[in-house]
């Protein structure tokens, strides 16, 4: 579909889990809220990272990596299915250098993939000194940037860490980004702090929609997620906000009033320094 005969209105939902270390339970689980989404009217449904598998051992990831045809089969009937853009989070895959990727992929309203995108900013940070991440050690990062087309919007697709990494997202906006995808899985303590302000920040300084589904809660490997799932439009404001635990939200996407923001505020056209 191209951008002069796509729907005016497209309706997005970003879904809310608390993932565990058993692949099979967390692909039924995200068939059903996909397939709840849909109920809802979604046209495009955004899954958090790690939906596949929440877990801590290289073990259980090298598994779940090697598994990859049961997510991607999952993932593509969902989508045809249900007519609708799935944003497939993230999931391990398996990496040449022996690690695994962190990766999201994304399939058409057709169920066919169109895009595969490797995180690329790895979090090895300590969050506190009783809490701390090497993604480093097992995850292999990813090095390319990635602009995908469906339903005649053009979606920049992020991972969790990425977001803090503004020249990302300018990057994206320049390929002609509209819609920002972040699913993540932010630990409390950060989420408390910078959540809300860093993807508000993402969606003003580009003038675009943000759909930052999330993990929540107390997960299997004994990790605590913030959730807050979140779907922000081009003017910053938060539009939809899922407070408690596993569920999904939504938002209407206006693609003309999307336009006009960026009509009548082009700070994009007008930026001096790395253009």
């Amino acid at each position: 579909m191209d951008k002069d005969t796509a729907k005016d209105t497209l309706t997005l939902a970003a879904v809310q889990m608390t993932s565990t270390s058993v692949l099979e339970e967390n692909l039924e689980t995200a068939r059903a809220f996909i397939d709840q989404a849909s109920a809802g009217g979604a046209d495009i449904i955004a899954l958090p990272e790690n939906f596949s598998l929440m877990s801590e051992t290289k073990h259980q990831r090298h598994d779940a990596a090697e598994r990859v045809n049961d997510v991607e089969a999952m993932l593509s009937a969902a989508a045809r299915d249900n007519n609708a853009v799935i944003i497939g989070g993230s999931t391990p895959l398996p990496a040449p250098d022996g690690r695994v990727t962190n990766t999201c992929l994304v399939f058409d309203d057709q169920g066919r993939r169109i895009g595969r995108y490797d995180k690329i900013h790895l979090f090895d940070v300590s969050v506190s000194s009783s809490e701390s991440y090497s993604e480093s050690r097992h995850i292999s990062p990813g090095t390319e940037p990635l602009a995908v087309d469906a339903l005649g919007l053009t979606l920049g697709i992020t991972i969790c860490y990425d977001l803090r990494f503004p020249e990302l997202y300018r990057r994206l906006a320049a390929a002609g980004a509209e819609l920002f995808t972040i699913p993540s899985a932010f630990t409390v303590p950060t989420g408390r702090a910078h959540w809300h302000t860093l993807l508000r920040a993402r969606a003003i300084e580009n003038l675009a929609w943000v759909v930052a589904p999330a993990q929540v809660g107390e997960h299997t490997s004994g990790r605590q997620t913030f959730g807050h799932s979140l779907i922000i439009d081009p003017w910053g404001a938060i539009v939809a906000e899922c407070a408690g635990g596993p569920g999904v939200i939504f938002a209407q996407l206006d693609r003309d009033n999307a336009a006009q923001r960026r009509q009548q505020f082009p700070a994009l056209a007008h930026r001096v320094l790395d253009r």
